[in-house]
């Protein structure tokens, strides 16, 4: 099952419930403040509805063992999960569709 829509996101027992759930998860780690992660916003939705994968938006302000968990350096950072197992990250700023499609594909 995938949605249509990005599904936000602000601790780290929602994620592990949704990669149980889905097969495809790409997570964009965000903070309230990044401007580039607002201007992804449609990218994501985007993707949501071009890809096989769950796409989430992840603020984890209360939950900072999940950024230490995924190293998480700077936001926005994507990280791609398969059947619950993290296999790709990219933490680069802003990410076209085209590009975060594939990245969310696998390819």
């Amino acid at each position: 099952m995938t949605t249509e829509t990005t599904v936000s996101i602000d601790s780290r027992e929602q994620l592990d419930a949704l990669l149980v759930d889905h097969e495809r998860v790409l997570v964009m780690v965000r903070t309230a403040g990044c401007t580039i992660c607002k201007s992804m916003a449609p990218i994501l939705d985007g993707v949501a509805r071009s890809t096989d994968a769950t796409v989430v938006e992840f603020n984890p302000r209360e939950d900072l063992d999940a950024v230490a968990d995924f190293a998480v350096r700077s936001v926005p950072t994507f990280l791609l999960f398969v059947d619950g197992d993290l296999v790709d990250r990219r933490a680069d700023g802003f990410v076209p569709t085209d590009d975060l499609a594939a990245f969310a594909d696998g390819a």
